[in-house]
């Protein structure tokens, strides 16, 4: 049962996939939910009910601060930040330019930061507050040929462990959800290295991404990361990671890597993606 006064959530990347199904379940169950866009349409003076689509850019300091002051202008306060604007690039580590690698960067991990450099101060001062940053089970595990994702990913990893223990003292709750594949705008939205086409590794490369995208293609829709969501929202003490995903996925991730030397994990990997 939600309070009287909704509880205010900033969810980036709440166009399509993960994120509107974030945003459009948290808004049935009674949340003010404020989705971001970087082609959302300007708001109205006022603000209607149900879900609202602000524009931000989070590769932009500027876009960033002035969603989250609008938000702040119009609400008061903000309850929970969901970062999940994010997209991939494929190629191998050889291939993808530095160019392609900070643009990569610059949206999955850099925008995460930009976001909560914004809204921490807030976070701060009312003493509560959830941050729940997407991460991926490909910031656990390195995919072959999406090294650059990963690497994003798992730079989102460590700085969402320091953040939770930073923020603890203030009553901020902070932790991740890693997806595995589900069926969202992702894998249409995947780029590929400008160099991948033409190198060296373009049919193993070729064979890899042809598993991702049948895997992704024939994955759930993303109705379960938002449940989980809502589930730690609402927890009292929320755990720092929440694998969502096929049990399979799940279970490698989660348990065989822990298990496995590393050198039959790695060849397990390899062999699913068909490069070993």
């Amino acid at each position: 049962m939600q309070p009287a006064s909704p509880r205010v959530v900033l969810i980036t990347g709440a166009s399509s996939g993960i994120g509107k199904a974030c945003a459009e379940h948290l808004q049935r169950r009674g949340y003010r939910v404020y989705g971001t866009s970087r082609r959302a349409a300007p708001l109205p003076p006022e603000p209607g009910p149900g879900l609202c689509m602000i524009a931000m850019d989070v590769t932009s300091e500027v876009s960033v601060r002035q969603a989250v002051d609008l938000v702040l202008a119009r609400e008061g306060r903000i309850d929970v930040v969901v970062n999940n604007a994010g997209w991939g690039i494929a190629g191998s580590v050889e291939d993808t330019s530095i160019a392609e690698a900070q643009e990569q960067l610059d949206t999955n991990f850099f925008g995460v930061l930009r976001v909560c450099q914004a809204v921490l101060p807030t976070l701060r001062r009312q003493g509560s507050g959830t941050l729940v940053n997407i991460s991926s089970m490909g910031g656990l595990v390195a995919i072959p040929f999406q090294g650059l994702y990963s690497a994003s990913k798992f730079a989102v990893e460590g700085m969402t462990e320091s953040l939770r223990m930073e923020l603890r003292p203030y009553g901020v709750k902070v932790a991740m959800i890693e997806p595995g594949d589900f069926r969202t705008g992702f894998t249409a939205e995947r780029r590929m290295a400008a160099a991948a086409a033409e190198g060296p590794y373009k049919q193993a490369l070729c064979i890899a991404v042809t598993v991702m995208e049948k895997d992704e293609q024939g994955g759930a829709t993303p109705e379960a990361i938002a449940w989980r969501l809502e589930k730690i929202i609402n927890a009292r003490e929320p755990k720092l990671r929440y694998l969502v995903g096929p049990l399979a996925q799940r279970f490698a991730v989660g348990v065989l890597k822990k298990l496995l030397p590393q050198r039959w994990f790695e060849r397990m990997i390899a062999g699913y993606y068909k490069i070993a």
